[in-house]
């Protein structure tokens, strides 16, 4: 596989705002995805963010970087961009990809796992945007979102860890997974290179205090704070 040919022909979809092809991409990839696990130790977690200029094509996207597993900012950085790809159900990634790229390029520290705000094969090609990133950047990555896209679970139990399986056409996605006592489930899905088990227990010890990973809560404050800074 020649990462570098994908990742082209990926930010020539979106800059096209080819559809079709984007719809394309994804069943062409989704035989690379999840990969194998690298079974390797986690140090560096990198949270991952974008932030939206409404009534403009403008992006503010951010990184937040966390060793793991004490989560002390090691790194953060955000920048400005524009965006090509409207928003569509499903095809996040090329809306998003181009921004990530270019920040990722920006990051000097190691990365040895991605979490993203966004769903990883729980996604109906099996190739969400958390799964593509993963794929295109080379790096494991987890899909760690707010909302269901696809699926149905029962609802876990109550207290914090508790998890029900998110079952799409009869296989296992993702999990429902309770972050937080009594608090709403996020939905956790493997990216790339990780298992479902591992990424469980990591978006776990990300949680120490909220219902969304440290990482990704940092690198969301960050985007925001600088559409916030843009605008005044």
């Amino acid at each position: 596989m020649d990462r570098k040919n994908l990742l082209n022909q990926f930010l020539s979809i979106c800059k096209r705002k080819d559809y079709k092809a984007a719809i394309e991409f994804q069943d062409k990839i989704k035989t690379l995805i999840p990969g194998k696990p690298v079974g390797r130790r986690i140090k560096n977690i990198c949270g991952l963010d974008i932030s939206f200029d409404k009534g403009s094509n403008r992006v503010f996207a951010a990184a937040s970087m966390h060793s793991f597993p004490d989560l002390a900012i090691v790194e953060q950085k955000s920048i400005k961009a524009k965006t090509e790809f409207p928003y569509i159900p499903g095809l996040l990634a090329f809306r998003e990809g181009p921004a990530i790229v270019e920040l990722i390029e920006k990051v000097k520290s190691p990365v040895d796992l991605f979490i993203f705000d966004g769903q990883g094969i729980a996604h109906p090609r099996g190739a969400g945007i958390a799964s593509m990133m993963g794929l295109l950047l080379d790096k494991p990555s987890i899909g760690c979102a707010k909302t269901r896209l696809i699926g149905e679970f029962k609802e876990p139990q109550n207290n914090k860890g508790s998890s029900a399986d998110l079952i799409y056409n009869n296989r296992i996605v993702g999990k429902a997974l309770r972050t937080r006592d009594n608090v709403k489930p996020v939905f956790v899905s493997v990216g790339f290179k990780i298992g479902l088990k591992e990424s469980l227990d990591i978006i776990l010890k990300c949680c120490p205090k909220y219902r969304i990973p440290e990482p990704i809560r940092e690198a969301h404050r960050l985007s925001n704070k600088l559409r916030s800074d843009y605008k005044r």
